[in-house]
């Protein structure tokens, strides 16, 4: 066989196929449209799983019956309690092994679940019943929860640990955008770098739960 010979149709496929592949537009789980970037989220409450969906179709979801209450929308809303203080203590009770974490409740399971970012993903555990209490029970924050679709989103920094309540598809992104980063057992520098940028958007789009529980 010649040298001009390999460099036919089968050796360019095969050439092709060691190439990555171009990146696919997200699309909605229900019509197949594609979606934009930026797009809402649906929480499967079945699976716990996050599904993508166009405008119309996640309108669709809002109400309460649609699908039998199996998809939940999830909210767009930013808060924090600045009269609300979590201590050192409380925090080393959580167990946790890095300085982030969220907490959501899963409703179908009537439990809170734990889960804090690293290199393999989210890790999930099942926070004790008395620390959670002593972190957080006090909290107007997470009175205000709601189940399967928003979670309190804690960082335990030098000055302290804060706590926001965010949509849940943050939390997801937010463990994504970490494990393209992570290095060693704390995550280095970069995925510090990309901690404190997170935050500071997080900061400027919070605010203030009111005293009658509202934004």
């Amino acid at each position: 066989m010649s040298a001009r010979q390999l460099d036919r149709p089968g050796t360019a496929l095969l050439r092709r196929l060691r190439e990555p592949a171009p990146p696919q537009p997200e699309r909605c789980a229900f019509c197949g449209r594609s979606v934009p970037d930026p797009h809402r989220h649906l929480v499967d409450t079945e699976e716990q799983a996050l599904t993508c969906v166009c405008t119309a179709c996640g309108l669709l979801f809002q109400q309460p019956a649609a699908a039998g209450g199996r998809y939940r929308g999830v909210p767009d809303r930013y808060l924090t309690d600045p009269d609300h203080r979590i201590g050192e203590q409380a925090w080393a009770a959580l167990g946790i092994p890095v300085g982030t974490a969220f907490l959501f409740r899963n409703a179908r399971q009537q439990r809170y679940v734990l889960l804090y970012p690293g290199p393999a993903g989210a890790t999930e555990s099942e926070p004790d019943e008395g620390a959670w209490q002593a972190a957080l029970g006090a909290s107007r924050l997470a009175a205000a929860l709601e189940p399967d679709v928003e979670a309190l989103l804690l960082r335990h920094t030098a000055d302290g640990v804060h706590c926001h309540l965010v949509p849940i598809d943050v939390c997801y992104e937010l463990v994504g955008r970490l494990r393209r980063c992570w290095k060693g057992f704390d995550g280095g520098a970069e995925a510090r770098t990309e901690l404190d940028a997170f935050f500071a958007r997080l900061a400027e789009r919070a605010r203030p739960l009111r005293e009658d529980g509202t934004r």
